[in-house]
C-alpha cells in the first residue's frame, strides 16, 4: 500500500473518505488526522482487510463500503480462466474480510450482498461476474451516501420544537469519515447547521484512539460548524450545568430489542443523559440493525491491542508492568435510548415492535 491523492468530495461534505479508481481503492488514513492528510492505496482484498484491522478506515458504514470494494479488487486481481478457482478465490476473500473486525454488522451486510451477486452470476463467464461484483460495490457506496443524507433529513425534524440554537454532545466519530462521505450522527448535525440551528457541538475526545478529538473535530472545523472538545470524563459536568440539549451518537450494531453497540464510553453517556433527563439519540442506517440477535448480550465486543491504552499518539503513558484492558465497544441498553434515527424515519420505543416494522419498510 502507498500514498495517493484525492480531490473528490461528496456533495454536502468537504471530507473524502474513499475513492474507487478501478484496480485501486484509495482510503484517507484516519490514523494520521488531524495533523496530516495522507491516502492509502489498496490494490487487493488483503490490503483492504489490513486497512480495516489497522483502523486506516473505521466506522461501521465505511467498513462495509470498503469491504465491498475489497471483493471487487479480489475479482480484478484474479487472472486465471478456471471458474471454480475464481469462485473459490472470491469466497476466500469474503472470509478474509469478514474476520477484519467483529462488531460492525455493516461489514457482514456488505459482504453478504457481494456473495449474493456471486451466487446469482455463477452461470456467467468470469469477466461478466467481475463486472457485476464491481457494479455492486459501487452501488453500495452510492446507497450509503443517499442513506446518510436521508438520516440527516429525518434527524433534524426531531429538533424543530426547540427554540433557539441547539447544543449537541457527540462521542467518537459518526461523520463523513465513518461512512462513504457524509455521516450518520454528523449528518443530522450537518442538516441542522445548514439551517443555522447549531449553537455548539461538544466533542468527547473518545479515548483511547481519540476519534472525537482527532476526527470529529477535524470534520467540524472543515465544515465551519462551531464546536469545542472535552475529555470524556467532563461530559457529566456540562450536562449538570444545563449546557447539553441532546446526546447524538452513531452505532456499530443494534440488536432486535434496541440495545446498541457503539464506541466504548457511549454507555456512560447514556446513563448520564438519563439521570439529567437529556434525550439520547442513535443515528444509524437500517443495515446496522441485526434482527438475528435478541439483545446486546449477543453482540460480540472487539478487544483491541492494549498498546492503544498504553500510548497516546505514540507517547507511552502507562508502562508495560501495569495491567490494562481495551474493549473497543460497549452496549447501551434500549431503555436509555430516546429514539433511533434511520434513513426510513425515526424509530421510537418499544423497539421490539418498531424495529421490525421499519425493517419491513426497507424491503
Amino acid at each position: 500500500m502507498g500514498d495517493g491523492d484525492i480531490n473528490r468530495y461528496p456533495a454536502g461534505s468537504r471530507v473524502c473518505t474513499l475513492k474507487w479508481e478501478r484496480h485501486v481503492l484509495r482510503l484517507i488514513d484516519q490514523r494520521s488526522l488531524p495533523f496530516k492528510e495522507t491516502y492509502i492505496s489498496c490494490k487487493s482484498a488483503e490490503n483492504v482487510a489490513e486497512a480495516i484491522k489497522d483502523m486506516v478506515v473505521r466506522g461501521a458504514p465505511a467498513i462495509g463500503v470498503a469491504a465491498g470494494y475489497g471483493i471487487a479488487l479480489a475479482a480484478l486481481k484474479f487472472k486465471g480462466k478456471n471458474k471454480e478457482k475464481f469462485i473459490s478465490h472470491i469466497d476466500e476473500s469474503i472470509k478474509l474480510l469478514s474476520g477484519a473486525r467483529p462488531t460492525a454488522i455493516n461489514l457482514f451486510w456488505a459482504l453478504d450482498r457481494m456473495r449474493k451477486v456471486l451466487d446469482r452470476s455463477k452461470n456467467l463467464e468470469i469477466g461478466k461476474i467481475k463486472e457485476r461484483l464491481i457494479e455492486k460495490a459501487i452501488e453500495i457506496e452510492k446507497q450509503d451516501l443517499e442513506i446518510n443524507r436521508k438520516i440527516g433529513h429525518h434527524g433534524k425534524k426531531i429538533f424543530k420544537e426547540i427554540k433557539g440554537n441547539i447544543r449537541i454532545l457527540t462521542h467518537c466519530n459518526a461523520g463523513a469519515l465513518a461512512t462513504s462521505g457524509y455521516g450518520t450522527a454528523l449528518a443530522v448535525i450537518r442538516s441542522l447547521s445548514a439551517e443555522g440551528k447549531v449553537a455548539n457541538v461538544i466533542v468527547d475526545e473518545t479515548r483511547p484512539i481519540l476519534q472525537g478529538a482527532r476526527l470529529t473535530a477535524w470534520e467540524l472545523h472543515r465544515e465551519k460548524i462551531p464546536f469545542f472538545i472535552i475529555s470524556d470524563n467532563m461530559a457529566g459536568y456540562f450536562m449538570s450545568k444545563g449546557d447539553v440539549d441532546a446526546v447524538l451518537v452513531g452505532a456499530d450494531r443494534i440488536a432486535s430489542n434496541g440495545d446498541t453497540a457503539n464506541k466504548i464510553g457511549t454507555l456512560t453517556l447514556s446513563i448520564l443523559a438519563k439521570y439529567y433527563r437529556i434525550p439520547f439519540y442513535v443515528a444509524a442506517p437500517i443495515s446496522t440493525i441485526d434482527m438475528k440477535i435478541k439483545s446486546g448480550d449477543n453482540i460480540p465486543i472487539e478487544y483491541r491491542d492494549k498498546k492503544e491504552v498504553r500510548e497516546i499518539l505514540g507517547k507511552v503513558i502507562i508502562p508495560d508492568f501495569m495491567a490494562v484492558e481495551n474493549p473497543a465497544f460497549d452496549v447501551t441498553p434500549a431503555d436509555k435510548i430516546t429514539a433511533i434515527i434511520t434513513e426510513n424515519g425515526v424509530i421510537y420505543p418499544p423497539y421490539k415492535k418498531t424495529l421490525a416494522k421499519f425493517l419491513k419498510m426497507d424491503k
